[in-house]
């Protein structure tokens, strides 16, 4: 499986691998231009299309977005191959025990920036209470928080609420031209999202709305 180039600036790389494991994750892989070492965001099953996409370069870190088993089940995969990489999460996820379980798992607080590639970790909680965005220059890697089209699955109208409060007051002052780069399928920007959602403010919704939200349609 080819890595397909999304972004790039004087600083970094970035390559991501689609339709990794049963529910078509997306993962990324960072290169930092000055060292020639990579980050990648997020691990699913299928994960060896990592390391063949990775070459020669070396794999300093593997970034989780957040702790669903679909982001990380292709850990092992990425453990074996660079044992000395280490995994990062938000200091704020929770069940974290099962990546845990497969080795070393560093935690990192909001506005903390890695030594590799620069991207800065955003605390976006409401998918998860740990979800994190991660911004390196005119990109923004969202995992499961914004998506083209609407916000990340929310298992309740509470974490919906956070959820979106996450999006409007910590991804959306970014920039309109911020390209997002989500966990799963297309990419789009900030300006895109911003509109869409500009039509889901505007409407009457129901008390318990959650789940798999749409901005035009729900």
């Amino acid at each position: 499986m080819a890595a397909e180039r999304v972004y790039e600036d004087e600083t970094v790389v970035i390559e991501r691998l689609a339709n990794l494991g049963p529910l078509s994750n997306n993962a990324y892989l960072v290169r930092d231009r000055a060292n020639g070492r990579v980050l990648v965001v997020d691990a699913p099953e299928g994960s060896e299309a990592i390391v063949e996409a990775l070459g020669d370069a070396e794999l300093a870190g593997v970034v989780l977005t957040h702790s669903h088993r679909d982001h990380w089940a292709g850990q092992e995969v990425l453990r074996a191959h660079a044992p000395k990489a280490l995994f990062h999460v938000s200091s704020e996820e929770v069940n974290r025990e099962p990546i845990e379980a497969g080795g070393v798992l560093i935690p990192h607080d909001d506005g903390e920036v890695f030594a590799v590639g620069g991207l800065e970790v955003i605390h976006t909680p409401g998918h998860t209470p740990g979800s994190i965005c991660l911004r390196v220059g005119g990109a923004l890697l969202t995992g499961d928080t914004l998506f083209p089209g609407g916000p990340g699955y929310s298992r309740d109208h509470a974490a919906l609420l956070q959820e979106i409060e996450s999006i409007t007051t910590r991804l959306y002052p970014l920039g309109e031209e911020l390209l997002v780069l989500p966990g799963h399928g297309d990419s789009t920007t900030i300006g895109a999202s911003k509109a869409e959602y500009a039509v889901f403010a505007s409407t009457e919704h129901a008390g318990d709305l959650r789940g798999d939200v749409l901005w035009a349609r729900s």
